[in-house]
């Protein structure tokens, strides 16, 4: 098609497989062997948007600044795909994509050329112009730590062997489900702990309690290594602390940033962890709908530096995407710069150690997402509605939520979220239901999906403890007062007619 509409040239990552980051990174840094650039780039992915077949494969185009396309061209392209009568083709032999090299064909307009290239070699050099690569191969190669890596057979793994063992000497025994496979080896590529269960196991934290001792670290990637999963041994992160984290460390720890941040910011639905290490080190604070194009116009306007979303996507402006790998190296750089001195004596500074830390500082936001899959549409809808309506009388919200739980702080702010874009102007409407608490606390509501098929509802929890001698607690335990509120407010028993969420992250 390519060649049939006249372009001259297509550029494809050897064997097909190209993390999204890499194609980002790809767009934005590799210069052709006849010092060409690429315009854009197309993802054929399964995470994005389901179609086909199996509803398991996506198509999503990539900008020239490495970024989605925003919703401006998404619209022109389904607009397109309403009178489109015909599409141009041009017949060509098939390209081996397993072998480096360029392959001319004479197209429409000319010479056509293919060429396949390193898939890794662009990612791996960006990668090292930003991390002391150097620390961090000390750091693996103490006796005292020890490191585990899961791809999830997802493309992940065709990075992992060349970035951890080939240049940080990592043991290739530390990689787990690092070979790439269209079905993603039978599993869920989704990095989390429900899915990622070989690596919840081996760090500690299965139902049964293993005899081996877990590794120091250990993360895993999604099935197109954009998303990310941080644990310590026996310790979870949440993907809202771990931005919090980097950003609050990236300045000591990361050289790109030794300059310092230019600005960070959050999903709105993300917990407020962020908000905190902005406002202590005077920082510029956007807090955007979800969709990663809005990260995107901040960066490319010079200020963002840092972000991260709940839904485990964590990534800075080095690339227009999340990026899983990027994240792991974050995190080792932090433990690398945080155990300077204790690799050769003294007690190893953990992940669990590091965020107890951050919490004694910040503050901890205890968090937690309902997730109520297939829910009735009609009943779906209205439970929001009601949400809204509610919000016109917080001294009514008020009264209900001290019936349901005389101990929670009090609503003072209720709205729906609407995001006007520093950059473009453009406002965004109808981004979730919030209710915000006298305490720093918050819930939000968001539906998705409201096809044929059901939808699904979102509820967000979360909790700010100040008290560093609270800070420790069961994250259920102390969230418990506030899913009863949210819970009662919401009437979601009686609206969807469900019990208990389809799932709890």
């Amino acid at each position: 098609m390519a060649a049939g509409n006249g372009l001259r040239r297509v550029w494809v990552g050897q064997n097909g497989l190209l993390s999204t980051p890499a194609v980002s990174a790809v767009i934005r840094e590799r210069v052709g062997v006849d010092g060409s650039k690429a315009t854009g780039a197309f993802i054929l992915t399964a995470s994005h948007n389901p179609g086909g077949p199996n509803e398991d494969f996506g198509i999503k185009y990539n900008m020239e600044n490495g970024g989605p396309a925003p919703e401006g061209i998404t619209d022109k392209i389904y607009e397109n795909t309403k009178t489109i009568k015909e599409y141009l083709t041009a017949d060509l032999p098939d390209v081996d994509i397993t072998a480096i090299g360029v392959t001319s064909y004479c197209g429409s307009e000319g010479q056509f050329d293919v060429e396949v290239f390193d898939s890794a070699s662009d990612y791996v050099k960006l990668m090292k112009s930003i991390f002391d690569f150097e620390s961090i191969r000390k750091l693996l190669s103490s006796p005292k730590f020890t490191f585990c890596y899961d791809a999830l057979h997802g493309v992940g793994g065709a990075y992992a062997k060349r970035i951890f063992v080939e240049e940080l000497g990592a043991q290739e025994s530390s990689l787990l489900n690092c070979v790439p496979k269209e079905d993603f080896g039978g599993g869920h590529p989704d990095p989390n702990l429900t899915y990622a269960k070989e690596l919840v196991a081996r760090m500690g934290l299965g139902k049964s309690n293993s005899e081996v001792e877990p590794p120091e670290f250990g993360a895993a990637s999604d099935g197109d290594a954009d998303r990310n999963m941080i644990l310590g041994k026996r310790f979870f992160v949440t993907p809202s602390d771990s931005v919090a984290i980097i950003a609050a460390n990236a300045v000591e720890a990361i050289p790109y940033f030794s300059a310092g941040l230019k600005g960070v910011a959050r999903s709105m639905p993300t917990s407020a962890a962020l908000d905190v290490v902005a406002k202590n080190l005077n920082l510029k604070f956007f807090e955007v709908p979800t969709g990663w194009k809005f990260f995107g116009n901040l960066m490319d306007a010079g200020l963002c530096s840092v972000c991260g979303e709940e839904s485990f996507g964590t990534g800075s402006d080095h690339i227009r995407e999340k990026d899983g790998i990027w994240a792991v190296l974050a995190w080792l750089s932090i433990l690398a710069c945080k155990n300077r001195e204790n690799l050769g004596g003294g007690k190893l500074v953990t992940v669990e150690d590091i965020v107890h830390n951050h919490w004694a500082t910040y503050g901890r936001h205890y968090y937690t997402r309902y997730d109520y899959e297939n829910v009735d549409a009609g009943a779906a809808k209205e439970l929001m509605a009601c949400l809204v309506k509610l919000q016109s009388s917080l001294t009514e919200v008020n009264e209900i939520v001290s019936g349901i739980q005389s101990d929670v702080s009090k609503v003072v702010h209720a709205d729906e979220f609407e995001y006007k874009d520093p950059v473009d102007g453009s406002i965004s409407k109808h981004q979730g239901i919030r209710y915000l608490f006298e305490d720093g606390s918050r819930l939000v509501f968001r539906l998705s999906g409201t096809g044929s098929e059901g939808a699904t509802i979102r509820l967000y929890i979360e909790q700010y403890e100040k008290d560093p001698s609270k800070t420790g607690r069961d994250s259920q335990d102390a969230l418990a007062p506030l899913v009863a509120v949210a819970l009662g407010l919401s009437k979601m028993q009686e609206f969807t007619g469900r019990s208990a969420p389809t799932v709890i992250t």
